[in-house]
């Protein structure tokens, strides 16, 4: 046999083996899909073409709060170090720590001995200089009469006239100096320049304390009323200006860290004067009366800054928006199927939106089972109670479980 007829019956006898493992594979497969097909011997259904459990919810008309969402900070509207105007010996300590006083009240009283005597020292010479002033003005009304008697030369009358003045600024100095002694004596009374609550006591009475101290005596911090500055996007700061120029006074409510529970209602005071380049945002101030001290200094609050009301709108909630290279849409559910219905979105409060464009009152809008949905898919609606495989928060039924 030649060696090219023997090639050729070898390839042969590898393409039938071929063909015959292929039919094989075949086979199996058949059986694998007979079988899952169940005792009716029907095909398996493929699980993406399933009809998918989805929640929906209706589009719904009614009035929106246009709430701008934030995170802020406690700013008090003074706070104040309490230092000493004056050098010497801490006397006393006339205020409890953590304290709530009134402006003008008495905080702490330094050594006052020393400016005592700087001032009796400087009434003393201001009261020497008035004498010979007087002696001088007297003088000088004597040779203003004997000059007028042509007794005595100009020069004479000149030169008492320069004295007198000289000792008018002299008497004028020790007044000053005076009131600067009776001044430095004042201030060994340390009073609160603020109403608010103190802090904690940083010196102790016994120790000498000096005008270069940097901590102070204590902190004094106004509680009442108090502010909250926090920061919108720059996008969001047109709405707010167009409110605030049309005279209207927009509400802002402060939540805990959580968000959970509302801690004061205050009003928006102002609005920083530029926007900060580098975040893209802007800072924004509100005041709160805080009456029962819910809000303290240096807080962390959520803010619910409501700017204005739309009226008759058609709101979804924002959590059933998707938003893909087109623009955003929603799942909409007729006939046993979602179809895909873009939207043109107006403003919202957070958790509801406003439909401008796309939809009408009562279409049925998917709100949860979005992961598997594509345009045209079939679907069941579970209700709201009901609890189905395939959608977030709800597991097996109960026997399943107990299993």
């Amino acid at each position: 046999m030649s060696r090219s007829a023997s090639s050729s019956s070898s390839s042969l006898k590898r393409g039938v083996a071929l063909g015959l493992g292929v039919l094989a594979i075949g086979g199996l497969a058949w059986f694998f899909m007979r079988g899952q097909g169940g005792a009716a011997g029907q095909p398996a259904t493929n699980p993406w073409n399933a009809p998918v459990p989805v929640r929906v919810v209706p589009a719904e008309a009614g009035n929106l709060a246009l709430r701008l969402r934030a995170i802020g900070t406690v700013t008090p509207m003074a706070a104040v170090t309490v230092r000493s105007r004056v050098d010497g010996e801490l006397l006393k300590v006339a205020f409890e720590e953590g304290q709530m006083v009134k402006k003008g009240a008495l905080l702490a009283e330094i050594d006052p001995s020393l400016y005592r005597v700087r001032l009796a020292q400087a009434e003393g010479q201001q009261l020497q200089n008035r004498a010979q002033l007087k002696n001088a003005e007297s003088e000088l009304a004597r040779y203003q009469t004997l000059f007028a008697q042509d007794s005595i030369a100009r020069q004479q009358v000149d030169t008492q006239e320069a004295l007198v003045n000289q000792l008018r600024g002299t008497v004028k100095a020790d007044q000053a100096q005076v009131d600067d002694a009776r001044l430095q004596l004042q201030w060994t009374r340390i009073e609160a320049p603020i109403a608010g609550r103190l802090g904690l006591r940083r010196v102790d009475p016994g120790n000498l304390v000096s005008t270069g101290d940097t901590e102070g005596l204590v902190t004094l911090t106004q509680m009442r009323p108090i502010s909250v500055v926090f920061t919108i996007p720059e996008h969001q700061l047109g709405e707010v200006r167009q409110e605030l120029r049309a005279g209207h006074t927009l509400t802002v409510e402060a939540r805990d860290r959580d968000d959970r529970l509302s801690l004061a209602q205050g009003v928006l005071r102002t609005v920083d004067n530029q926007i900060d380049v580098a975040t893209g945002t802007v800072k924004l101030k509100a005041e709160f009366a805080n009456d029962d001290e819910a809000l303290f200094p240096n807080q962390f609050v959520n803010i619910r800054l409501d700017v204005r009301r739309v009226d008759a709108a058609v709101t979804i909630p924002l959590d059933a928006v998707q938003f893909g290279s087109k623009g955003s849409y929603v799942y909409v559910v007729s006939d046993g199927k979602a179809h895909i219905r873009p939207l043109k979105l107006g403003a919202g409060d957070g958790d509801r939106v406003v439909v401008e464009q796309g939809l009408q009152v009562g279409d049925q809008v998917v709100l949860e089972g979005l992961d598997r949905l594509r345009d045209g898919r079939q679907v069941i609606v579970v209700e709201a109670d009901a609890a189905a495989p395939g959608l977030p928060g709800h597991g097996a039924p109960a026997a399943a479980a107990g299993s």
